[in-house]
C-alpha cells in the first residue's frame, strides 16, 4: 500500500519538522511506498504569495465597504470592523513586498544582513495579520491557526474549516487532493506533533474526506492527538473526536502505524493503540506499550521533501535529528510533553556511534552541515559522549539542542562541545527562586544553572535560558528573581524567552493541585474534546491570585525592561529561542549576535515591504471598537470562570443586547506595519448615547 505522510499547518516553515521523516524512514525500511508531504511549507509558500495576499487584499476592501454601508454596527461588526481597519495598510503593502521577503530569507547573504531580515521578517507578520483580517475571525501564526469556538465541538471543528474562515482550504483543493489521488495512495496520515496543528489537521480531514474516494483511509496521529484522545474515556466522545479521520493513532507511531498499514492490508495485524470506530457508534482502542526502541530506528529519512522551499538557504538548511527520546529527569512538575499520558516519555538513546554515523551520512547526503539534536532533555554524559565522538571523527558540523544544567556541565565539558560543533544549548531555567524551584521539583538551584550557562558562554556556546512566570503560589518578588537572574547574566545569556504558567491535564499539578495551592481545576460544559483546562486559586478565582492587579503590571513592565538587553523576536526568526535562524545567526556572529544587535544606534526596526500611505475617511471610528473589545474579553472570561459553560448559543445569547456603533465619520491614515493614525476630526454630535451606556452583566443574565 502506499501511503502519505501529511506534517500540517501551523508550524515553523524555515525548517523540516522531525516527525515525518522519522516515520518515512522507518516505513521505507520495513518496505512500504511512502510519499511525504510538509504541508506546512507549502501552504506557506502559496499563501504568501502576491497572488493569494491581492485576493486577501481585495477581500478586505470589499468586506470593509460593506460594513461602511450601514447605518450601525453590531458588537460583532464593530470588531470585524476595527480588525480590517488595522489590516488595510498592510493588505495593500504586502503583496507587493512578500517575494522579496522570501527571497531575502533565501539567500545566504541576505539573511545576515540586520536590516533586511529585519524588513523581511516584519513583512511575513504583516502579511499574517492579512490573512487573519480576511478570514475574520481567524488568527493565524506560525504557532496555531485558532477561530473562537472553533475546537469545542466538532460541529464547531467543521464549520471553521470552510473556506471563509480557512485560508488553506482552496490549496487543499487545487493541489494535495489531486496529488493524492495522481500518486495512488490508500492511506493518509496527518501528523499533529503541536496543539497548534490540530484544527489544521481537522480541517484537512474534512476537505479530504469530500475530495478522496471513500477507498482512502485517512487517519491521524502525534502528541496533539494522543494527548487528547487519551482523556476521553467515554467511547462515544472517541467516536466522535475522529470526525472525519477513520482511525487515529496513539502514543509513538513507527510500528503502529505499520500494524495498522498491515491491517488495512488485511494482513495479519497486532493492532494496538489504534482507535477505530464501532458499528455501535463508539469508539476504542487496546492499549499497549509502545515504546521504541531508539536502537533499532533508522535515522530520518527527508528524501520527497520540498528541501529548497522552506524559508532558509538551501546551502544551510538545518534537519532535525534525534539523538534520545523522552526525558531523563522526567520530574518537573508542571510538564506533560510528548507521547505520554503524565508527565513526558521515558528515556532512550542511540548508540553514541550510530549518532555520529546518522548525522554524517545526513550531512554528505542533504548536503548541510547544520542540525538541530531534537529531544526533550539529553543526558548531560551522553551529549558529551556524542561530543567527543564527533570530535574524534573528524566531522565538520554545527548544531544546537536543549539541555538541563547540572553540575557535570563542567568548563571543560563545555569546550568539548563547541569544539563538536555546539552553537547553542538551551537551558530550562523556568525560575530563579529557590522555593518555586523546589516545587516545580527541577533538581539544581539557580547557582548550578547560572554556573552551566556561565561554562557554555565561556566555551563560546549561546546558551539560551527559558523561563516561566505565574507558577502557581509565585510571588510578585519571585517572580521580580527571575527577571533580575536574566538582566544580572547579561554576558552569558545569549537569547531567552519569558512565558507564563498554563496548566496542562497530564502535568502533576493538575494531577495534585491540593500541592500546590490549587483549589480547584475544572473544564467548561460545551468542551467537548477537553482542551482547555483552568483551575481556581485558594485565595480568588483568578490564576494570578497571588499577585495584585498592579503587581501584575510592574511584572509586564519589568520585562519590557529586560528586552532593551537582547534584539528578541518573536518565533521562528532570529532571536527566538531554538530556531534555525537564531542558530544560522549564532553560527556566522557567535553568541552575542542578539545583544551586540540591541545596541545598535540607531535601533533596527523592521519596515513593511511594498509600503505606501493610504488615506481614507471613514464613517465608523474604529476606536469606539475598544470598549466592544474589553466588553468580549468580559464575556469570555464570564462564560470561563463563572459559568463554566461555553458555546455559540451562549456567546451570541451575550452580545445580542451590547450596544451598536453609530456613525461618526473621520479621516483616517494608514502605514504599514503601524497602527492607523486620525488625521481628522469627528463631530461631537455623532455620539451614539448607545456606546457611552455602561453595559449590564454582559448580557448574560438570561443567556
Amino acid at each position: 500500500m502506499k501511503v502519505a505522510l501529511i506534517h500540517p499547518p501551523s508550524a515553523d516553515p524555515t525548517a523540516p519538522y522531525l516527525a515525518v521523516p522519522m516515520l518515512t524512514g522507518f516505513l521505507r525500511a520495513n518496505g512500504v511506498d511512502v510519499l511525504p508531504i510538509d504541508a506546512n511549507v507549502e501552504c506557506y509558500d502559496w499563501l504568501l504569495s502576491a497572488t493569494e495576499l491581492g485576493r486577501c487584499r481585495d477581500h478586505i476592501d470589499k468586506r470593509l465597504a460593506d460594513l461602511e454601508a450601514l447605518e450601525v454596527l453590531t458588537h460583532s461588526q464593530q470588531l470585524e470592523h476595527a480588525t480590517l481597519v488595522e489590516a488595510l495598510a498592510d493588505a495593500h503593502a504586502t503583496p507587493l513586498g512578500i517575494t522579496q521577503a522570501k527571497a531575502t530569507l533565501r539567500d545566504p547573504v541576505a539573511l545576515y544582513d540586520a536590516q533586511a531580515y529585519a524588513d523581511a521578517t516584519a513583512t511575513i507578520d504583516a502579511a499574517l495579520r492579512v490573512v487573519s483580517a480576511a478570514h475574520y475571525p481567524l488568527q493565524l501564526d506560525f504557532t496555531a491557526w485558532r477561530t473562537p469556538l472553533g475546537l469545542l465541538t466538532m460541529d464547531e471543528v467543521e464549520r471553521a474549516s470552510g473556506p471563509a474562515m480557512n485560508p488553506f482550504h482552496a490549496w487543499v483543493e487545487t493541489v494535495l487532493a489531486p496529488r493524492l489521488i495522481a500518486a495512488g495512495v490508500s492511506v493518509v496520515g496527518l501528523s499533529t506533533a503541536f496543539p497548534g496543528q490540530l484544527q489544521a489537521a481537522y480541517a484537512f480531514g474534512f476537505q479530504l474526506r469530500q475530495l478522496l474516494p471513500s477507498s482512502i483511509h485517512l487517519t491521524i496521529g502525534g502528541p496533539g492527538i494522543t494527548q487528547m484522545m487519551l482523556r476521553m474515556n467515554d467511547t462515544p466522545a472517541l467516536h466522535a473526536a475522529l470526525g472525519p479521520f477513520g482511525s487515529a493513532v496513539v502514543f509513538e507511531g513507527e510500528h503502529t502505524l505499520l500494524e495498522l498499514i498491515k491491517f488495512l492490508d488485511h494482513a495479519p495485524a497486532d493492532l494496538a493503540n489504534v482507535v477505530l470506530r464501532r458499528a455501535d457508534g463508539t469508539a476504542g482502542y487496546r492499549a499497549k506499550s509502545s515504546m521504541e526502541d531508539l536502537r533499532h530506528l533508522p535515522a530520518p529519512d527527508f528524501d520527497g521533501l520540498p528541501l529548497d522551499l522552506y524559508f532558509a538557504p538551501r546551502q544551510q538548511l538545518t534537519l532535525p535529528y534525534d539523538p534520545t527520546r523522552g526525558c531523563y529527569w522526567g520530574k518537573c512538575t508542571f510538564c506533560h510533553y510528548g507521547l505520554a499520558e503524565v508527565g513526558t516519555a521515558s528515556y532512550r538513546e542511540r548508540r553514541v556511534p550510530t549518532m555520529v554515523a546518522d548525522l554524517r551520512a545526513l550531512s554528505d547526503k542533504y548536503g548541510t552541515r547544520h542540525f538541530y539534536l531534537s529531544q526533550d532533555s539529553v543526558a548531560p554524559k551522553t551529549l558529551d559522549k556524542l561530543a567527543q565522538g564527533i570530535v574524534a571523527a573528524e566531522l565538520d558540523i554545527r548544531w544546537g539542542t536543549d539541555l538541563k544544567a547540572e553540575k557535570y556541565l563542567t568548563p571543560e565539558r563545555a569546550a568539548t562541545l563547541r569544539k563538536a560543533g555546539a552553537v547553542a544549548c538551551a537551558i530550562g531555567v523556568e525560575s530563579a527562586n529557590p522555593r518555586v524551584l523546589k516545587l516545580i521539583d527541577k533538581g539544581p538551584g539557580p547557582e548550578v544553572i547560572a554556573s552551566a550557562m556561565h561554562n557554555l558562554s565561556c566555551a563560546n556556546v549561546a546558551a539560551e535560558a527559558m523561563c516561566f512566570t505565574d507558577f502557581p503560589t509565585e510571588t510578585f518578588d519571585e517572580a521580580l528573581e527571575t527577571l533580575q537572574f536574566l538582566a544580572d547574566r547579561e554576558d552569558d545569556v545569549a537569547v531567552y524567552i519569558v512565558g507564563r504558567f498554563g496548566l496542562t491535564h497530564g502535568s502533576l499539578v493538575a494531577k495534585r493541585p491540593a500541592d500546590f495551592g490549587i483549589a480547584e481545576t475544572f473544564e467548561v460544559q460545551g468542551d467537548e474534546l477537553g482542551l482547555g483546562l483552568f483551575f481556581q486559586t485558594t485565595e480568588a478565582a483568578t490564576p494570578t491570585a497571588w499577585k495584585t492587579a498592579a503587581e501584575a503590571a510592574q511584572i509586564d513592565e519589568a520585562l519590557e525592561e529586560l528586552a532593551a538587553i537582547w534584539y528578541v523576536r518573536s518565533y521562528p526568526w532570529a532571536g527566538a529561542v531554538s530556531t534555525a535562524h537564531t542558530l544560522l545567526h549564532y553560527d556566522r556572529f557567535g553568541p552575542g549576535v542578539f545583544r551586540d544587535l540591541a545596541a545598535n544606534d540607531p535601533p533596527i526596526v523592521g519596515r513593511v515591504l511594498g509600503a505606501a500611505t493610504l488615506t481614507r475617511t471613514l464613517r465608523f471610528d474604529p476606536r469606539d471598537a475598544n470598549q466592544a473589545r474589553a466588553r468580549d474579553a468580559a464575556i469570555w472570561d464570564t462564560l470561563v470562570r463563572e459559568r463554566r459553560a461555553v458555546s455559540r448559543t451562549l456567546y451570541e445569547s451575550a452580545i445580542a443586547t451590547l450596544p451598536t456603533s453609530a456613525q461618526r465619520p473621520i479621516a483616517y491614515t494608514f502605514e504599514p506595519g503601524q497602527a492607523p493614525t486620525p488625521t481628522g476630526r469627528r463631530p461631537d454630535t455623532a455620539t451614539s448615547t448607545a456606546m457611552l451606556r455602561d453595559p449590564p452583566r454582559m448580557g448574560l443574565e438570561g443567556a
